[in-house]
């Protein structure tokens, strides 16, 4: 239940922006929210404080809310929490009718599920799953770049599992597809919820085994072998490529001293 002098940290959510103020999730008294919060949703707890979920109205000035990227620094549980509120409201504009017979469905707050108000039938949030992975050869790294980075960072390879595909079988076929190499000693490292909008990121490392890089135009604006000394600007910190870039760093870095 809502307790009107408990602080929460608040994740206003509006075409799939958040409400930020100073580029942070508010944190104040239900009261000091200024909206209506009939709808609201606890979507969990960051350190003993409630996180509220929480559909802003149309009328909402637009300027104020912002990327969920701009919490990328912030601590990883609380960016989680931030993104499942992304999530549930994709899906609760995104899965309005059921894909079984039609009828218009209802979210229902017990379950965070939308609920076919004719077959009864229960919908969740759909997540896509994607691998992502860092290539490295001996003291180089494979690093890409994608037209959709406006910035021109590199990044490494990433891609969406097919059906009947491993996550392993994923990984490799993304970078032969991507970059023209093979690769091998394919090994997981972590994963990130990725609300962009509603994606999850399985993070592997490998090594490269055979092939000369030949990147695919269609998908990349550049793909190049890197090495520390030569990176050029990369994914921020905060995401999982990042992480996977500076692993590969320290793994190149201890093959030096060896």
């Amino acid at each position: 239940m809502l307790k009107k002098q408990e602080k929460g940290y608040w994740c206003i959510v509006k075409n799939r922006q958040l409400y930020l103020e100073d580029q942070q999730l508010p944190l104040k008294e239900s009261s000091e929210v200024g909206f209506d919060l009939e709808s609201v949703v606890e979507v969990g707890r960051y350190q003993g404080i409630p996180v509220y979920w929480l559909e802003a109205p149309e009328q909402a000035d637009e300027s104020r809310f912002g990327s969920l990227r701009a919490l990328l620094t912030i601590d990883s549980e609380l960016f989680y929490l931030a993104s499942r509120a992304i999530q549930l409201s994709h899906m609760l504009h995104s899965q309005r009718f059921c894909p079984q017979c039609g009828t218009e469905c209802q979210f229902i707050k017990a379950e965070l599920a939308m609920v076919c108000q004719g077959c009864h039938s229960h919908h969740y949030p759909r997540l896509s799953p994607c691998v992502i992975v860092a290539v490295r050869k001996k003291d180089k790294i494979l690093l890409a770049q994608h037209p959709r980075h406006k910035t021109g960072m590199y990044t490494v390879i990433a891609g969406f599992v097919e059906a009947g595909e491993t996550l392993e079988q994923c990984v490799a076929r993304e970078v032969l597809e991507e970059t023209g190499i093979n690769v091998t000693n394919i090994r997981y490292f972590g994963s990130q919820p990725w609300a962009f909008p509603s994606n999850l990121m399985m993070g592997f490392l490998a090594d490269h085994q055979s092939g000369k890089l030949k990147p695919d135009y269609a998908e990349l604006s550049d793909a190049i072998w890197a090495t520390q000394n030569e990176l050029p600007d990369l994914a921020p910190p905060g995401t999982i490529a990042r992480s996977l870039i500076d692993e590969t760093l320290i793994l190149m870095a201890k093959s030096r001293q060896n």
